[in-house]
């Protein structure tokens, strides 16, 4: 039977010219696929066939399950062979040719905003409309396999310090969350093992396999939200929520998606509200939410930074109620009146869904996120959200005018606050997310003068470390807008100059230098992580957020290790240090405001 097919199926071949194209790219396809399943031999071929062919064709072994990691635990893929070579080439041939016929050329829309120039990369309809089917995340894609970079000493250093941490964490505080260093304990804020959770995709970045798996069985067995519990919407969103969905992607494991799906249908009640802007708090083992005791307000930052992970969530399930709740918050602020050239006021009401404590706006706590998560959104959706890029370009063009100074006497450029038309030289080590986002946004085909900005403000940044005595940032700066002999740019308030931690200056580090390459960048980040170790280090396990970071024979241990130290902080020190453009490639990757990488969504 198989010596018949074969006799007419070469028979074809002498006729070649006179077929069309359709019916060459099915024996094309034919011929592969017999190829593939091994009917097709080498003796079978004839002698005339078999002069064609110069190689001989073995069957590959069957490669091992390969999962994108970094790089001591990536698993080298097997060579491909010749054979393997041949049928994905003869594919491929036949998929260009079907494809030919059905090309159409279609001109993309171009959005301009002051001198910024986008093409979206399909249409410029939201995504919103139509969950994408997703795929099953896959560890490491034939075409990513390389050879990977290998670790430097300062990464190695990220890795011991990250190991120091979790050392304090598991032996005082497991499945807490979060370590109190000093004191040998932990304390809870929502009791479901927040630090743990925050840093899963951290030790899947860093290759920390055994601890890894250990913080995975507790998951599996231990992480249990049906609890009477009272969480915090944004916070939980971030860390919880976005740490289980990059976990799940990284590792392409299923236990964190169903993890995943458990806290973001419990987190829904929020959004039970008269005007579709959620409360702050949601009791996730009664199924209410509330405002807090004291307001009826929530934060306008909360309720506009949960979308990466909402919308993810939707994309992958196919539950279209999470993203509707979160798109649905961004419509009706885009509408909203209260704005100052795009900055936004700091509160919103549940109730009528407008604005509160109109005419102070910052970049700094209660705002900040906002302006990041609006460009992000529009990165994630494939650059189609109109809306999300106009809003962003209108915020950043309300910050130079209206929030923008230099300091004296090395003239910092500065993002202060405007308060009822009164300008202060106040920042929030918070603002220094921007740097980065500037930068993000730049690399996007947004405006040149974006990434000038990105690189004033990081050199302000870095002073608000170099500055000071222990070389760490305090919470709060204020700069001088007048030089004064003795003084320095940066003053220092008593109630500000604790340091928790924080990992903004070194995010926008890392997006600086992987954007740029210049390698001040990761020379300040060193200093940095330096004086972290000096500083804040506990010889028995974990680090401690100070209260001095002017003083530094005592700075004042707080004894308190926030998550994000885990989270955010170390994982961005690692990526600084890499010059593997692949370890979480940020045209495939974004970035939630905890740290945890989402995939940016392929047009359908």
């Amino acid at each position: 039977m198989l010596n018949y097919a074969f006799f007419h199926f070469f028979s074809l071949l002498k006729k070649w010219k006179q077929l069309s194209r359709l019916q060459r790219s099915v024996i094309l396809f034919l011929f592969a696929f017999l190829a593939v399943c091994g009917v097709i031999s080498y003796s079978s071929m004839g002698e005339a066939w078999k002069s064609m062919c110069s190689v001989e064709l073995r069957i590959p072994p069957k490669p091992p399950h390969v999962r994108r990691g970094p790089s001591n635990l990536q698993i080298k893929a097997p060579r491909r062979d010749t054979r393997l070579k041949i049928q994905q080439d003869t594919m491929r041939a036949v998929e260009q040719l079907v494809e030919a016929d059905k090309v159409e050329k279609t001109e993309k829309s171009i959005i301009s905003w002051r001198g910024a120039v986008i093409e979206p990369d399909q249409s410029t309809e939201p995504p919103s409309s139509k969950i994408i089917e997703p795929e099953k995340p896959s560890s490491v894609e034939a075409e990513d396999q390389k050879e990977p970079v290998p670790i430097n000493e300062r990464q190695l250093a990220v890795i011991e310090a990250f190991r120091h941490a979790w050392k304090g964490y598991k032996d005082f505080a497991w499945g807490h969350d979060e370590l109190k260093p000093l004191s040998k304990s932990y304390s809870e804020w929502f009791g479901l093992g927040l630090t743990l959770i925050d840093a899963l995709d951290t030790m899947w970045i860093l290759g920390l396999k055994e601890e890894f798996e250990e913080a995975r069985k507790w998951v599996a067995k231990d992480l249990v939200f049906d609890k009477n519990v009272d969480v915090n919407l944004f916070e939980s969103t971030i860390r919880i929520l976005g740490g289980l969905l990059s976990t799940y992607h990284l590792s392409g494991d299923s236990l964190f998606l169903e993890k995943a799906k458990d806290i973001g249908n419990r987190l829904m009640p929020a959004f039970k509200t008269p005007s579709k802007i959620p409360y702050s708090d949601v009791n996730i083992g009664r199924g209410t939410a509330h405002p807090p005791r004291w307001t009826s307000d929530s934060t306008v930052a909360e309720v506009t930074s949960i979308q990466l992970e909402f919308r993810e969530l939707s994309r992958l399930t196919g539950d279209e109620k999470f993203q509707k709740a979160v798109d649905e918050v961004m419509k009706h602020v885009h509408t909203l009146s209260g704005k100052n050239d795009g900055l936004v006021p700091m509160f919103i009401n549940t109730n009528s869904g407008q604005f509160t404590h109109l005419g102070v706006y910052t970049l700094g706590a209660r705002a900040d996120s906002y302006y990041e998560y609006l460009l992000k959104q529009w990165i994630q959706g494939g650059k189609k959200e109109n809306e999300l890029l106009e809003d962003y370009m209108r915020a950043i063009e309300g910050v130079k005018k209206h929030l923008l100074q230099k300091s004296e006497p090395k003239k910092l450029t500065f993002v202060g606050e405007l308060a009822h038309g009164h300008f202060s030289a106040k920042m929030d080590h918070l603002v220094c997310f921007l740097p980065g986002t500037l930068a993000l946004g730049a690399h996007n085909g947004l405006a040149a003068d974006h990434m000038k900005l990105a690189e004033t403000l990081i050199e302000t940044c870095y002073q608000m470390y170099a500055q000071v005595e222990t070389g760490l940032s305090p919470e709060i700066v204020h700069f001088n807008l007048h030089a004064q002999k003795g003084h320095k740019d940066v003053e220092i308030k008593p109630a500000d100059r604790h340091n928790l931690l924080r990992p903004e200056t070194v995010e926008s580090l890392f997006y600086m230098y992987r954007f740029t390459g210049d390698k001040k960048y990761q020379d300040w980040g060193w200093e940095i992580l330096q004086n972290f170790n000096r500083y804040t280090r506990v010889p028995t396990g974990g680090y401690t957020s100070i209260n001095n970071v002017q003083n530094p024979s005592n700075p004042e241990p707080r004894d308190k290790m926030e998550s994000f130290f885990l989270g955010e902080t170390l994982k961005y020190m690692f990526l600084l240090f890499s010059d593997d453009i692949d370890l979480i490639n940020l045209d495939k990757y974004i970035f939630n405001t905890e740290a945890h990488p989402l995939p940016i969504w392929v047009p359908a």
